[in-house]
């Protein structure tokens, strides 16, 4: 099998007490035996689904979810629902023979725009489903989220994040029809920012970001000034000096 139904608040409530690789081995260990559709065999299972490292922890999994048998480890409940496939598999074949004239041992062989035989493990989509699928248009509602803001900061830091994102949404708010409606609005933001049509920052605006204003003392100066209230003893060079002139005077 290729598909199964994985539901997860029966999984979360039958493994909240795994550690993190138990439960990874837990997964990894029904996929393989979905995929297999055979029990399990001991030697080598964890080389098998990548976790070598970790044979304990597989081997825990193995005692307390799957039962041991003399052909390998089983589980009930993947079989129950891999014999459910195989039964739904025949009666598909077995209504394309009818169908399309194929033997019923044979594979069901369908017409380039037949629609796929439903099964538990794999539904075709629905022309509802594929409409949902499309997309939708940029709520009127809403804000400026920080992972937008960051990306704009980061990839055109000339350009004003707020006002660039505030001509985005009054674009496209505005813009009617399927042109309107997008699949990713995260995708459409980037590429917008990267365009040249955003307004950029003030360059006043950057003096008065990277500038002390006047009132602010400058960090240079106050350093020199600093230095020269430190008081030091004379070098012998300077004590030399000064007995020279004291001679000459």
């Amino acid at each position: 099998m290729h598909y199964y139904q994985f539901h997860i608040g029966d999984y979360m409530s039958h493994t909240r007490h795994l550690s993190l690789f138990e439960d990874l081995a837990y997964r990894r260990l029904l996929d393989f035996y979905f995929l297999h559709e055979q029990p399990i065999k001991h030697r080598d299972v964890a080389r098998q689904i990548g976790m070598r490292e970790h044979e304990e922890d597989v081997l825990t999994v193995l005692n307390e979810y799957f039962l041991s048998t003399p052909e390998g480890f089983v589980n009930p409940r993947a079989d129950k629902e891999i014999k459910q496939y195989k039964e739904f598999s025949a009666a598909g074949k077995r209504g394309a023979a009818k169908r399309w004239g194929t033997p019923a041992d044979g594979e069901a062989i369908s017409p380039p725009n037949a629609t796929p035989i439903a099964t538990n493990n794999h539904k075709p989509i629905t022309n509802n489903q594929d409409k949902k699928t499309l997309g939708k248009r940029l709520a009127s509602d809403f804000t400026f989220p920080k992972e937008w803001e960051e990306f704009c900061i980061e990839t055109r830091p000339e350009l004003h994040p707020t006002r660039t994102f505030d001509q985005f949404k009054d674009y496209w708010t505005s813009v009617a029809g399927q042109k309107g409606v997008k699949l990713d609005w995260f995708a459409t933001w980037r590429n917008w920012v990267r365009s040249t049509n955003a307004p950029k920052q003030n360059p006043a605006d950057i003096v008065r970001l990277t500038v002390p204003s006047r009132n602010e003392p400058d960090a240079a100066l106050e350093k020199i000034k600093a230095d020269e209230k430190i008081t030091r003893p004379p070098s012998l060079a300077e004590l030399e000096r000064m007995a020279q002139l004291r001679r000459k005077a």
